[in-house]
């Protein structure tokens, strides 16, 4: 294909400021900056007879894509659902606000897991 993307393996480790909002997000990318993650996409391509780049292209668009994958699955109703729960708690502004979030979402969680239990109620 033409045109295609080409991507270097940058090792980073910041830094970044202490207020930084993406600062948990930024501090495992620094985990992961001496990994050498092409020694085991290499063996899985050697593996499976699969180039290099179409592993790298699958797990890059795996990973972009998992929390879309999760809304879908979930549905826009219960995703709305879930995080109302968490709007109204945070619009109260009190600890005791948010413990009865955590709560309710426990609870609709829980209930989501049902049909996935092996205590009978499952599929």
């Amino acid at each position: 294909m033409p045109d295609e993307p080409t991507v270097t393996l940058e090792r980073w480790s910041g830094p970044w400021p202490a207020d930084d909002p993406d600062a948990n997000f930024k501090s495992e990318i620094a985990l992961y900056a001496n990994v050498d993650p092409l020694s085991t996409v290499t063996d899985l391509a050697a593996n499976i007879d699969v180039p290099v780049g179409a592993i790298v292209r699958y797990v890059l668009g795996r990973w972009a894509t998992g929390g879309s994958g999760a809304a879908l699955e979930l549905g826009p109703s219960m995703v709305n659902r879930l995080a109302e729960v968490c709007r109204t708690a945070e619009a109260a502004g009190t600890d005791t606000a948010r413990l009865a979030a955590y709560d309710q979402l426990r609870q609709m969680i829980e209930w989501l897991t049902l049909p996935f239990t092996d205590d009978g109620g499952g599929y």
